[in-house]
């Protein structure tokens, strides 16, 4: 009889809903949502209109609204009401999508860079590297709040904090892995550091913002050791054996972070330069 009145038993209900008959009768003890009928032989039964507010508290749950305002929110049936909680629950959403965003970008660019730092070690290469977004902090606005006795840790820490009021200020999202930028000097190597930077998640507007242009570069890993100045020099006499034309900066990133970088022997960075077009084809016909 129950059945032909479109009733739905516990356990039925709970199929349809994707939970337990467990969560079913937790949400009853708690009047947070009550079966809509009893039958004739005392037994318990929903109504199949009854799923939609348990998937409105599935919702609420899922975004961490307590259970007490769930529960005034299905009595009170007020549009207001209803309209202010969904508006919160989506700021709280918004929020930990950001947050898993920033994870994501973190993570990702940590496994990437790992991958890259198990390259052979001192011999240069060449590959395709997508563009990057920096946060690039001049050599000289560092300089004038370090003084010239200053020690790397200090350095570091300038850099570090820099970053982080800058990130906060305008609202950005970098993973804190650092690097260097080297303009060229006019034998074509590496010249002295112009920037200090790290990475943003993405493009920004604002005056520190710099890009380092996808193409093909040319190469090498520094692994073991935290002077890499041997990089430098294995680099700049690639170049020059071969006659090739390089397109822009030197850039010098940490491959190993926040993860590896505290044991020498893990150490990781690598030094790049994008090559001209013309160079890029001949780079990728000759052994490197």
């Amino acid at each position: 009889m129950e059945r032909e009145k479109g009733w739905l038993t516990s356990g039925a209900f709970a199929a349809l809903c994707g939970t337990t008959k467990e969560t079913l009768r937790h949400y009853k003890d708690m009047g947070l949502l009550l079966p809509a009928h009893q039958g004739n032989n005392s037994y318990f039964y929903y109504d199949v209109e009854q799923f939609y507010d348990f998937y409105a508290i599935s919702i609420f749950r899922q975004t961490g609204t307590p259970l007490e305002e769930i529960r005034r929110c299905l009595r009170g049936q007020d549009p207001v009401q209803t309209a202010a909680l969904l508006q919160e629950q989506k700021k709280r959403l918004d929020t930990e999508r950001k947050k898993l965003e920033h994870m994501d970008f973190v993570l990702s660019g940590a496994l990437r860079s790992l991958e890259i730092g198990q390259g052979t070690d001192m011999v240069p290469q060449t590959a395709w590297f997508a563009r990057e977004h920096l946060l690039a902090l001049p050599a000289w606005e560092l300089e004038e709040v370090t003084s010239p006795a200053s020690s790397e840790n200090e350095m570091l820490i300038a850099v570090l904090e820099r970053c982080r009021v800058l990130c906060g200020q305008y609202g950005l999202q970098t993973d804190f892995q650092l690097g260097a930028i080297h303009p060229p000097e006019d034998l074509g190597g590496p010249g002295a550091i112009s920037h200090l930077y790290t990475r943003l998640k993405e493009k920004a507007d604002f005056p520190y913002y710099r890009e380092k242009p996808a193409g093909n570069y040319l190469y090498v890993c520094c692994r073991g050791r935290w002077d890499i100045s041997a990089g430098y020099a294995a680099l700049n006499r690639c170049i020059l054996a071969h006659g090739l034309e390089t397109a822009g900066d030197f850039y010098a990133c940490d491959l190993a972070g926040f993860i590896l970088n505290s044991v020498e022997k893990n150490a990781a960075s690598m030094i790049s330069v994008r090559l001209s077009n013309q160079s890029a084809v001949s780079a990728a016909q000759i052994s490197l």
